[in-house]
């Protein structure tokens, strides 16, 4: 990475303040750039979704994972259930979907209030064996007793497959059938998931992120109070592939006694730890241990550490200089924060992040683990929350007395609740990947890339005024 002479000024960058310059290039192709980070994690694409209780659960786990990302497992899910989200991701398919499930004696009302927890939009009917016999879409439940049993409003006329079909056989199926949604079973004629004709494209597009059995991966976090090994250990021994020890101030001595004690386990996954914003902050962490260090303080979305302390840092600026001091020790840095648009997701890896976080972004998505809500204008949207939130402290305390939950109430640092609007035109998680490995893609060919540490290492950029990130934007509808 390198600036344009006499674009390097003296005070700290967000990611609006930088643009890429075009470089010569014979990359021909964005399906000739690899998106897969170098960090050890085994991801395919540069995303991980933030370890935020609104935001990563086992939908978006499996989901995320299945292209090629990763989810990281908030702090706050007792071991057991962590234990669990992790095993069930594990035994998903890598390319069908996980459908809503019911019987056809069920009611209406019960699909409704389900089928949006997926972005297919569809709820499959079994039969006692486990055998796939209709399909239940929103269309089919309009000006519908809600108490109507499903056999009754259940389409038996449906695409269906094995599960080993191609995806290519698959979509050539539903577009002969002029079908969305196709039923895949095993070959005992069970339900094994469904796969949409958009789902049979992304299958040969994206690489799953899998472990050494070919199992999908996913990651845990855990915080640096209590006894942090054991709940490492925990998580490692129940098949977390990476683990994360998370704070909000990470350059501090109980965040270095903690990752220590992590690090002297040799648990043998890529150790994450942070939040850091320099170079004194990343060196001290990989020295205690960490293979990845987490940069960013204050540039979430949900987050008023900045405007309540004054701390905090440019998020540009922080992955570049921690980026710089983690290649001299052969470590790496994750950027977390400030992500608002594809472009800067492709300036955090062009700073040198091998891989980038994402947070609320996703909060506003059918996978992300909110309830569906919808607004007197009838807007979908999901309620997200920061992670020091008092919302994210009173779950995080609720095992401490009255007296010291009600302290510990009066430090909160995020927003308790923000509705996150269904962005109609990407309302599932796997549009915003599109969206955004489309963007990345395009940055590195622009840059002459065909990797990710070929990007970073080729990349040219400016210093533009606020006028010149207006510029770059396009009109509103209608101007």
């Amino acid at each position: 990475m390198r600036f344009l002479p006499g674009h390097q000024p003296p005070y700290d960058l967000t990611y609006d303040d930088i643009f890429l310059v075009p470089n010569r290039t014979d990359v021909a192709s964005r399906f000739d750039v690899d998106l897969a980070s170098v960090d050890g994690t085994g991801t395919t694409i540069p995303l991980v979704v933030a370890n935020m209780t609104a935001v990563a659960g086992r939908r978006m786990a499996e989901t995320v994972a299945r292209r090629g990302g990763l989810v990281v497992l908030p702090q706050d899910l007792p071991i057991p259930a962590a234990a669990e989200t992790i095993a069930w991701v594990k035994s998903r398919s890598l390319t069908a979907d996980t459908p809503v499930v019911l019987d056809p004696g069920q009611s209406v009302s019960d699909a409704v209030a389900l089928m949006h927890k997926r972005a297919h939009g569809a709820v499959v009917v079994v039969d006692g064996a486990g055998k796939p016999v209709g399909v239940v879409t929103e269309a089919a439940c309009a000006d519908v007793d809600r108490f109507a049993r499903l056999a009754e409003v259940a389409s038996t006329d449906f695409v269906q497959a094995p599960v080993t079909a191609s995806p290519r056989d698959i979509f050539d199926r539903l577009a002969a059938a002029h079908a969305q949604l196709a039923v895949l079973t095993a070959d005992d004629g069970t339900l094994a998931g469904v796969m949409t004709r958009t789902g049979a494209i992304r299958a040969g597009i994206y690489t799953p992120a899998v472990d050494a059995a070919g199992a999908l991966r996913v990651a845990a976090a855990v915080g640096i109070n209590g006894d942090v090994a054991a709940k490492a250990r925990a998580l490692a021994d129940a098949g977390a592939d990476v683990l994360v020890i998370d704070t909000a101030h990470g350059h501090q001595a109980k965040m270095l006694e903690s990752l220590r004690a992590v690090a002297e386990l040799d648990l043998g996954v890529p150790l994450v730890a942070g939040n850091v914003v320099s170079a004194e902050g990343t060196r001290d962490l990989a020295e205690a241990g960490a293979t990845i260090v987490k940069v960013g303080v204050g540039p979430g979305a949900m987050c008023t550490t900045r405007m309540m302390t004054g701390v905090g840092r440019p998020q540009f600026s922080a992955v570049a200089e921690c980026a710089a001091a983690a290649r001299e020790l052969g470590v790496h840095v994750w950027a977390d924060g400030g992500v608002r648009h594809p472009r800067d997701v492709a300036l955090a890896l062009a700073a040198g992040a091998s891989n980038v976080m994402i947070g609320s972004w996703f909060a506003g998505t059918y996978e992300s683990p909110g309830d569906l809500r919808v607004d007197r204008d009838g807007n979908a949207y999901k309620e997200s929350f920061g992670m020091a939130s008092k919302r994210a402290v009173a779950a995080r305390t609720a095992a401490d007395s009255g007296f010291d939950r009600a302290r510990k109430a009066l430090f909160e640092e995020g927003i308790s609740s923000s509705r996150m609007r269904l962005d109609p035109e990407r309302p599932g998680v796997e549009d915003l990947i599109d969206h955004i490995t489309s963007g990345v893609r395009s940055a590195c060919t622009y840059a002459g890339a065909r990797s990710l540490p070929e990007f970073h290492d080729r990349a040219v950029l400016g210093v533009q005024s606020a006028a010149g990130f207006a510029e770059g934007r396009p009109l509103p509808a209608g101007w």
